[in-house]
């Protein structure tokens, strides 16, 4: 067993060093890093703590739980995944920032207190900025700019929340908590908007699908899944994340079926199976924890494998419309198997890790015996299944023939996509493996008469309703306008006339200080024979005058 003194999501900022390496050098460092971070997570001792006082605080910034060893574990497949698919595809500056993304995920899912959970967790939203705009777009440079103000609010409210708990508690420990006091609520909410929640969900679809194929791989699977962890790490059993999580299932399969990009189908994708983890976690049983830990490995390892697939398709084709893509089967036949195999995953299909993961959330709420919850769980199944199932694949890899006849992806591409298909099967056949990693005790059998014709009769009547309503599910040159047209288009107008109302209102106080610098000016010139230190010209004079009211309004703040 290895105690060590770091975090152990540090070792992949290691490949800051990529820019010094040569090109022997950078496999090793890219695909060996992760590789290692996954055998030093595995070698340390269960219920190790890595613990140190700052500022009076007692702080552990090493905390080995089954929950959080469940998350690096998954999260350290997927920076190795993600590193290997973008091996040559990827610029250095983006495959640093995908590494380092994984390394603040790693870092928050092995975080035994808030304040070192707080500061991956910026670390997060700073490296998928970077990954994104390593797409150099001018797409991705605005959509990361929106990106970043979102999460640095989500982070400011987190923060908030943060520290209303510690000046209630005077601790700062990883611990469960219940929504019952103002700084609960930030707490809450700054989490949430990195899990995609309501109002703020439309930053996935915004974001995701404008970096590079490979800077969307990377991104999928870290940003929401933190949040699922640090979700039931904290808030387990708080009944508001049902209603939450459920608005988030049926709000991403709506948009997903109206979308025409392959990339925004699956990114709203993602809120919509993030609402059945959160689910999950609302009702708070062992079996609901367990199963929205089981539904988040799983999800990572099947959403990365449909965006490899819609990646590829990008990378060959230079296209991401329904409309432009059909018949690429006939000369991507590889890319179109492993891609089923994700999508056949996504939607439960017994034998994939999406089976052996999903049923347990149904499960959880046929235990509790949440009737209500069920049927919209049920009924949020049906609806995966036909927007990523069956509406992907088809649209992208059959329906009518484009005539495009695009290769296959390099060879490192499809390596990538088939080991993630390897483990959506082997999950699938045998789950005991990810069983015993679940933060409580499995007592479950996901292969039961019952379970299999229930999925199954629900797969066949979802895809029969999919092909009977094909007509209408066709898409056309359309755009979905989502809760972001708010910020992108009447916060800008609104953010222009106030800087134009700041404008103004500077130049009346520097007129008015101007001529107060003036009249003091004159006044110890004339009694005291000093010249004012102010006299030296509008700038100066105008910053001190700044200086001086936020010197006023501290000493207000702090001393009233």
């Amino acid at each position: 067993m290895i105690e060590p003194l770091f975090p152990p999501g540090l070792l992949l900022f290691l490949v800051v060093l990529l820019p010094l390496v040569g090109n022997r050098g950078h496999g090793l460092l890219v695909l060996g890093l992760p590789l290692s971070t996954l055998a030093l997570v595995w070698s340390m001792p269960a219920d190790y703590l890595l613990t140190l006082s700052f500022m009076g605080l007692e702080l552990t910034p090493v905390s080995i739980s089954a929950t959080g060893r469940l998350f690096a574990t998954v999260f350290a497949l997927m920076a190795f995944a993600g590193a290997l698919y973008g091996f040559h595809q990827a610029s250095k500056l983006e495959m640093v920032a995908g590494l380092v993304n994984a390394g603040s995920a790693i870092g928050v899912s092995l975080a035994g207190d808030l304040i070192t959970l707080f500061v991956f967790w910026e670390l997060l939203a700073l490296s998928s900025t970077l990954v994104l705009w390593a797409a150099n777009t001018s797409e991705a440079r605005r959509a990361s700019m929106r990106y970043l103000l979102v999460h640095l609010f989500g982070g400011m409210v987190l923060l908030a929340g943060i520290a209303g708990h510690v000046v209630a508690t005077g601790s700062v420990a990883l611990v469960p908590l219940q929504a019952d006091s103002v700084a609960h609520w930030l707490l809450l909410g700054g989490l949430l908007v990195n899990a995609g929640a309501p109002p703020l969900s439309a930053w996935v679809a915004d974001a995701y699908p404008e970096a590079s194929p490979s800077g969307t791989v990377f991104l999928s699977a870290f940003t929401t899944k933190t949040a699922v962890f640090a979700l039931i790490m904290i808030f387990p059993g708080e009944t508001v994340l049902i209603g939450v999580g459920l608005y988030m299932m049926f709000y991403g399969i709506i948009y997903a079926l109206l979308e025409n990009d392959i990339r925004r189908i699956l990114a709203y994708s993602i809120v919509n199976q993030v609402g059945f983890m959160l689910t999950a976690i609302g009702i708070g049983t062992e079996m609901a924890l367990n199963g929205a830990a089981a539904h988040a490995f799983a999800h990572i390892i099947y959403k990365a494998l449909l965006l490899m697939a819609a990646g590829a398709v990008l990378y060959r084709t230079g296209k991401r419309k329904c409309t432009d893509l059909g018949g690429l089967f006939q000369s991507m036949p590889w890319t179109t198997l492993l891609g089923i195999v994700g999508a056949l995953s996504i939607s439960a299909f017994p034998l994939t890790s999406g089976f052996i993961s999903k049923s347990m959330i149904s499960q959880a709420a046929v235990d509790q015996q949440l009737v209500a919850v069920w049927l919209a769980l049920v009924a949020g199944s049906a609806g995966v299944f036909l927007h990523a199932g069956i509406k992907f694949p088809w649209f992208v890899f059959f329906q009518q023939d484009s005539g495009l006849r695009p290769p296959e992806p390099p060879a490192n591409m499809l390596w990538a996509m088939a080991l993630f298909a390897f483990g959506c099967l082997a999950l699938g056949f045998y789950p005991a493996p990810l069983y015993a990693m679940l933060p409580y005790p499995v007592n479950y059998t996901p292969y039961t008469g019952a379970h299999l014709v229930a999925q199954l009769q629900l797969l066949l009547f979802a895809g029969l309703a999919f092909f009977i309503m094909l007509p209408q599910l066709k898409r056309s040159l359309t755009i979905s306008l989502d809760f972001d047209w708010f910020y992108r288009r009447w916060l800008k107008r609104l953010s222009t006339i106030l800087v134009d109302q700041s404008s103004q209102a500077q130049q009346c106080l520097e007129v008015t200080g101007r001529r107060r610098i003036e009249r003091l000016n004159r006044w110890l010139v004339k009694h005291l024979g000093l010249n004012s230190p102010f006299a030296r010209g509008l700038p100066t004079g105008s910053m001190v005058l700044w200086v001086t009211v936020l010197l006023w309004l501290l000493l207000l703040v702090f001393y009233r």
